[in-house]
């Protein structure tokens, strides 16, 4: 009699598709910060441009060996950029220097004092504490972006 039974047949297996409802909302969420993650990264990339354009201009100048003048052009611009709220175009001298200062932590009071001897018959080249310096700030600077 148990010769005549016929073998047991196994279950279909079990399909991953169509996804149960729970699936479909852990999708939808990863996607959604998937998302969110994208657009910030963009708007952090775009808000940040104007401090990687300056950073390869200043390679540019340091490897011309540039002016002080040039050097002090570069970081207006920037400043200009990175404080539009404020009136940075009108600022020479000692408020100058102290503006820069005053807005990068971790800089040294005395860091851009070559930038105060602009106004030269000769204009002497920058030195390479004053490049660090100017790259030190381009890099760190906190910066209030409209």
């Amino acid at each position: 009699m148990l010769a005549q039974l016929a073998p047991l047949r196994e279950p279909l297996a079990v399909g991953w598709w169509p996804l149960a409802p729970g699936w479909w909302a852990l999708l939808s969420l990863a996607v959604a910060v998937l998302i969110a993650l994208a657009m910030w990264y963009r708007r952090r990339r775009q808000k940040n441009r104007y401090r990687r354009l300056a950073l390869l201009e200043l390679a540019h100048l340091r490897e011309q060996r540039a002016k002080r003048d040039q050097l002090n052009r570069l970081l207006k611009a920037a400043a200009l950029r990175a404080f539009p709220q404020e009136r940075i175009a009108s600022l020479h001298g000692q408020s100058w220097l102290a503006f820069l200062v005053s807005t990068c932590k971790g800089i040294s009071p005395s860091a851009f004092d070559e930038l105060n001897q602009l106004y030269q018959r000769e204009q002497a080249t920058v030195s390479e504490t004053l490049f660090d310096a100017a790259e030190h700030w381009i890099r760190r600077h906190e910066a209030d972006h409209a």
